[in-house]
């Protein structure tokens, strides 16, 4: 049985100010919560019920496991239909950035993006995708948001996400700066070459004039239909799509 003291703790990860408190996130569901442990992150406590337990064979035995009811599980849960599997995991507290293994690839940079479900669809389609790497502003919802988490399906075990002032990270990289824009020349025109960041904006208000002051290739994906404007997860998975067809067709 979980006292009133943890259940309080656990769910006051759900939000952003203890989590940075504490130095810890949730992962929910079995799925997720594998792809965790088997990864470079640090768990803290597993939270399972003792069906759940049953299921979980290949849990490490040097794993903090506390099983509880389920009707404690609910209490912890932030999921409309738990699984059953709630861990703690430790947030990384190293950000260094590796110049050296950056400019060698392609990266996302997120300006003020604010929705976690794009956010979260943005860490999944990096990771399908190949890119390792997303660099967001100060402004960009937290990568640790339960509701980020969740929608990311596990890539946030495999994607480095790095929270920066985005203005002096693009001068810092020398890296050739793709912006994603309304007037510019089409993506299916843009050679992305074999390096660059790929620039993402705010829902609303797209890349900030700050950045796109710095941006070299204003790109645009061209609109054929009469919507007004796509959803930022939709036009980076676009933008990925792209860089990966160049990389497959030998065009950069």
């Amino acid at each position: 049985m979980l006292s009133k003291a943890q259940i309080s703790f656990i769910t006051s990860l759900q939000h952003k100010k203890f989590r940075k408190q504490h130095g810890l996130f949730i992962v929910e569901g079995i799925k997720s919560v594998l792809e965790f442990i088997h990864s470079a992150y640090v768990i803290d406590t597993v939270y399972t019920t003792a069906e759940t337990l049953t299921k979980m064979s290949n849990l490490p035995h040097k794993i903090k496991c506390i099983t509880t009811s389920e009707s404690d599980f609910k209490k912890i849960s932030s999921l409309t239909s738990p699984q059953g599997i709630l861990a703690l995991i430790k947030i990384p507290t190293d950000d260094a950035v590796n110049w050296e293994e950056i400019r060698q690839q392609h990266i996302i940079a997120l300006d003020n993006i604010q929705d976690p479900g794009n956010l979260g669809t943005i860490i999944r389609t990096a990771e399908w995708f190949g890119i390792k790497h997303i660099f967001c502003s100060i402004g960009t919802v937290d990568a640790y948001n339960t509701k980020v988490v969740q929608a990311t399906m596990g890539s946030l075990s495999r994607v480095q996400l790095h929270y920066t002032d985005l203005i002096p990270f693009i001068k810092q990289s020398k890296m050739t700066l793709y912006g994603a824009l309304l007037e510019g020349k089409s993506i299916y025109q843009t050679n992305f070459q074999k390096t660059g960041v790929i620039i993402m904006g705010n829902e609303g208000n797209g890349i900030s004039k700050e950045i796109i002051e710095q941006i070299n290739h204003a790109v645009t994906i061209p609109r054929i239909g009469e919507a007004e404007s796509l959803n930022v997860a939709v036009a980076t998975t676009i933008f990925c799509s792209e860089i990966a067809r160049q990389k497959l067709t030998n065009n950069i």
